[in-house]
């Protein structure tokens, strides 16, 4: 996988020299943080459902705002994305979803049908991340 697998250039506006370095704030979160991914809609795969950890050295204010942040900056450029960032509170899992810890960050991605393939290559990227670093789940959950 390259480092821009993910990226739809027809459809961003980020300059070009620009893409690597977003993409990697990407890598970082998810190898970092990611302890879970659920594909919400899997009927026409336009939603995908991230949980982050913010993990023990990071306050969980900093880490949504740090998330928020840089969402907002992908949809700038990127406007068919759709992020809803959402801190988790104590509670109960929905049904059928994956379960969220107080403190974790929620991410929930949606694209038009148009982008579906922009989706599953950004989410396959995720878990690669997340899998790359060995030590990271133990990090994540400390």
């Amino acid at each position: 996988m390259t480092n821009l697998d993910w990226v739809a250039p027809q459809a961003c506006t980020l300059p070009t020299i620009e893409q690597p370095l977003r993409v990697a704030e990407f890598d970082t979160l998810f190898a970092h943080h990611l302890v879970a991914v659920d594909r919400v809609d899997r009927v026409d795969a336009a939603r995908a459902r991230l949980v982050l950890a913010a993990g023990p050295r990071r306050q969980a204010d900093e880490f949504t705002a740090a998330v928020l942040d840089l969402t907002e900056r992908e949809s700038a450029c990127c406007s068919f994305f759709t992020f809803t960032v959402d801190a988790q509170l104590p509670g109960p899992a929905a049904a059928g979803r994956v379960a969220a810890r107080p403190g974790d960050v929620v991410l929930d991605i949606e694209v038009p049908p148009a982008h579906v393939d922009v989706l599953a290559a950004l989410v396959t990227r995720a878990q690669a991340q997340a899998h790359a670093d060995p030590s990271g789940a133990a990090r994540r959950r400390a």
